[in-house]
């Protein structure tokens, strides 16, 4: 990645060489000890990983955020590999940051900053443009801590720029805030937009089906088979931001419903991002029916399913009715292969039972059976097919590898 700083030296115009260094706070806090995940978000950010760093503390150090000790280890992993940046898979504070580009001598960013960057680099529409540029000069504001050089204090006087004594830092931050509510008001527009064309759905009786999931799950490929639309797709994370709304007509219900295209989630999703993509992600929220599509050939299906039900609650949209939908069965090994095609699966947060199905976009395997379930969904609404009277072990627990459930008694009438 690139730094403004003037003191780091330039990357090279190929992908930059990067450190990956992630750390483990114990129980309670988010980690991933492969660093798997923030090698993608820094080959999706145009970085080549070249080595990764596994800490464990019990707290963040203040000044460096790994100590000392774990700081002259990364020094000599960037030296010894020429690396042009080190990633943090954790939040630092700017102060942590500052300290450990000095103690380095090179740029350093966490896993914010670079979602950030992907997102700048992957928005394509006016309004994915405006929300990405809000979430990052949010970023930046609590960036500005002596950073750069030119935050010296300024002099005042006559024709001076600031008043006596206003430093630079001031600002600086003074049009960054003032750049925000310039934002914040075109995107209130843009919100009021979309509340007259949802509005107008709404006249109309549409039945509105947003699609979600964790990036990378096969939205966009599963959204283009069942409307034959050209939205890209591509196997990397956050290949599509821009909500992307088209009609699916539906043979079994004899109608047409609207089917929508929206951002995929993922660990530590910034909240600024999420409030900055509050007006796509509202098309999610107004929803009637939730397509939650997941990576069923994922190692971590479990931990990627309990995030996007986390994000969907800070949205309000955790209690619309949901549909699974684990994508990539053609991925699944013999033994991980579904008896059936569809089932019910263990209750989430609500106490609710939810309807699986299983389906490859890829070959197309699976999504008659799709179509059908949402017509049923618009139809009859989503029920499980066992009365509150029989046994809960009778239902389906969710196999977090993505192998089959236990064989069901077949769905009550009216479910598929």
């Amino acid at each position: 990645m690139s730094s403004t700083d003037p003191t780091h030296r330039t990357p090279p115009p190929e992908a930059a060489r990067a450190i990956l260094v992630g750390v483990d706070f114990g129980r309670g806090a988010s980690f991933d000890p492969t660093l798997d995940e923030l090698a993608l978000l820094a080959e999706s950010a145009g970085d080549t990983p070249v080595a990764r760093v596994v800490a464990r503390r019990k707290a963040p150090d203040a000044a460096l955020f790994v100590g000392s000790g774990k700081a002259d280890e990364i020094k000599l992993l960037v030296q010894a590999h020429d690396a042009h940046t080190v990633l943090f898979d954790q939040a630092i504070s700017p102060a942590q940051q500052r300290n450990l580009e000095r103690h380095l001598g090179v740029p350093v960013a966490d896993r914010t900053a670079l979602i950030l960057e992907i997102f700048a680099a992957r928005a394509q529409s006016f309004e994915g443009k405006l929300q990405v540029e809000l979430a990052q000069l949010q970023y930046l504001a609590t960036r500005l801590v002596r950073r750069w050089s030119h935050l010296e204090r300024q002099s005042g006087g006559i024709g001076m720029r600031g008043g006596p004594g206003e430093r630079q830092i001031e600002l600086d931050r003074r049009m960054i805030d003032e750049r925000i509510k310039s934002i914040k008001e075109r995107l209130r527009k843009v919100e009021r937009q979309r509340g007259t064309q949802r509005r107008s759905r709404e006249r109309n009786g549409v039945f509105r089906v947003s699609l979600v999931g964790y990036t990378n799950a096969g939205k966009s490929t599963l959204f283009n088979a069942l409307v034959k639309a050209r939205t890209y797709a591509a196997d990397q994370l956050f290949a599509t931001l821009d909500t992307t709304t088209r009609s699916l007509y539906l043979e079994d219900a004899g109608a047409a419903v609207s089917l929508s295209d929206t951002v995929g989630f993922i660990r530590d999703l910034p909240h600024r991002l999420v409030e900055a993509f509050k007006a796509t992600l509202q098309e999610a929220a107004d929803a009637d029916l939730l397509l939650h599509v997941v990576d069923a050939a994922s190692p971590v299906v479990d931990e990627q399913m309990q995030e996007v039900q986390r994000v969907l609650e800070e949205i309000g949209a955790a209690q619309i009715p949901q549909l699974l939908v684990f994508n990539k069965q053609d991925l699944l090994e013999s033994h991980q292969q579904p008896r059936q095609r569809e089932d019910w699966v263990g209750a989430d947060k609500l106490g609710r039972m939810l309807p699986r199905i299983f389906v490859s976009a890829h070959t197309g395997d699976g999504l008659s059976a799709l179509r059908n379930r949402i017509a049923g969904a618009m139809r009859d609404g989503l029920s499980p097919p066992l009365s509150q009277t029989q046994a809960p072990e009778a239902l389906a627990v969710l196999d977090t590898s993505g192998a089959a459930c236990p064989e069901l008694p077949p769905p009550a009438s009216g479910d598929h």
